[in-house]
């Protein structure tokens, strides 16, 4: 089975051909095709290719899904006995992704 890690958005991922991934927002509309080149290792028959820090000439192609808002993320801060309480909240924006290829 093949695989790659790959970088995006300061995020580490470990993707097969075929898969669905949800990563950080990308500039892309739905139906792009997107390239990434900082592939950090690959592993096909050949056997694992490590990079040092990118294995040279990797590739991973995937194709746009949807660009989304994921769940909300609470932030409570309270402090004790002094009545003092602040609730903000955000919602990530997210690209979900299909991976096509994986080129070594």
């Amino acid at each position: 089975m093949s695989f790659a890690v790959i970088r995006t958005g300061g995020k580490q991922y470990r993707v097969t051909p075929n898969a669905v991934v949800i990563v950080e927002r990308l500039e892309a509309e739905p139906g792009a095709t997107i390239t990434f080149h900082e592939v950090l290792a690959v592993s096909n028959d050949a056997g694992l290719q490590l990079g040092a820090p990118t294995v040279p000439g990797a590739t991973v192609t995937a194709t746009v899904v949807d660009q989304n808002r994921g769940d909300k993320v609470l932030i409570l801060k309270k402090r004790r006995r002094k009545n003092s309480r602040r609730k903000r909240g955000h919602r990530q924006e997210q690209t979900v992704l299909r991976i096509a290829t994986i080129a070594a």
